[in-house]
């Protein structure tokens, strides 16, 4: 029986990993997988060898504190795969840790197949170097990396983006705002502060200050979409309890954003997903400062959201680093809110951006790529 290594070192990766091995297990039911992820994983039967939650990390100082973990999980693997001989490979993002595994595979001799890219395209693109020697094939999710891999001369295609057909709202309007018993006058906006503690960290005071000082001027009512990798308990480190005008959700997150009238989103997987489903948004990210200098001078594009980067131009207004603070956040709010024009101009290029994306459903290419290296290699 054929046995396939998976490694989803973040929780999108745990997500979108599992729909390629459902589909895989669709084509060939006897093969097995393991490795390391999470929850969505471990329901299509991976067995975890290692949690999702000991990779997880952002920044340098972050992941040096977490060294001894990030080894314990290399060494694990090891050894897993050399007891096992697995026939491939699939490593999904987490490029500091899996491309450092890629290359310990490469010298067993097992074929890998890596979904989705680092971001070479904004920097370290030295990586391109290491991956040329080490993947057999990228799937890539946007559509503007497929030039660059090639000029580069590695096997590479375009499977479009796992979120494209995934992200929709599951309730009207009017059944959402009855389901929370939201107001139905002055907006309503939807705060999205991050999936990571240190994002929470380093985003929730600006925006409790940022929303408390809004709700003196308008009459807006706020949500805060919960990631389910961060405990509430932690949440409330830096949001009081009961915080007036602010309702936490845990679930029912792609409604509050649908049905919003404006999103305040930290930078990343999330911007995407509230241009899916055609909110206006705001983006933001602020890292600690012994991450963001070096970070800084490395990063070769100007643009932060994803949107952005799409887009090839200024969609969303973006607040990083230093810019992202409270008169800075309300006072784009409070524009954003104030024109019915930059609203629609916003969203008629989302519709242009999802179009970018793909048509065919990502995991079917990605499981349609890990069967050629599977079988026929």
């Amino acid at each position: 029986m054929k046995s396939i290594l998976i490694v989803a070192g973040e929780n999108s990766g745990d997500r979108h990993g599992a729909d390629v091995v459902r589909e895989f297990k669709r084509r060939h039911s006897d093969v097995v997988f393991f490795g390391v992820g999470g929850e969505r994983l471990a329901e299509e039967g991976v067995e975890i060898c290692s949690s999702i939650k000991e990779l997880s990390a952002v920044g340098i100082f972050e992941v040096i504190t977490r060294l001894p973990q990030i080894r314990r999980v290399f060494t694990l693997l090891e050894k897993e795969v050399q007891a096992r001989n697995p026939a491939a490979a699939i490593l999904i993002d987490s490029p500091d840790f899996n491309l450092r595994l890629a290359k310990k595979l490469h010298k067993s001799g097992i074929p890998i197949l890596y979904y989705i890219s680092p971001t070479v395209w904004a920097w370290r693109s030295g990586r391109l170097k290491i991956i040329r020697r080490v993947v057999n094939r990228m799937c890539l999710i946007f559509p503007f990396e497929k030039k660059l891999y090639d000029d580069s001369g590695i096997p590479a295609v375009f499977v479009g983006h796992p979120l494209k057909d995934k992200v929709t709202a599951r309730m009207s309007r009017e059944e959402f705002l009855s389901e929370y018993s939201l107001p139905r006058q002055g907006p309503l906006i939807t705060l999205l502060p991050g999936s990571r503690r240190t994002e929470i960290k380093n985003h929730m005071p600006v925006l409790i200050s940022a929303a408390r000082r809004l709700r003196t001027e308008i009459p807006a009512h706020f949500l805060l979409v919960l990631a389910e990798s961060i405990d509430r308990n932690y949440l409330h480190r830096y949001l009081p309890r009961g915080e007036e005008g602010i309702d936490v959700l845990t679930r029912d997150g792609y409604d509050a954003v649908a049905h919003s009238d404006l999103v305040l989103s930290a930078c990343g997987t999330a911007n995407l997903e509230t241009a899916l489903l055609g909110t206006p948004f705001i983006a933001f990210y602020r890292l600690s400062p012994l991450t963001y200098y070096p970070f800084h001078r490395l990063v070769k594009i100007r643009a932060y959201s994803i949107v952005n980067i799409l887009a090839g131009k200024t969609v969303v207004p973006e607040l990083i680093q230093g810019r992202f603070s409270t008169a800075p956040l309300v006072g784009a709010t409070k524009a954003l809110l104030s024109s019915a024009e930059r609203r629609a101009k916003m969203k008629e290029e989302f519709r242009r951006i999802v179009d970018l994306l793909g048509q065919e459903k990502a995991s079917e290419s990605v499981a349609r790529e890990l069967d050629g290296i599977v079988f026929d290699t």
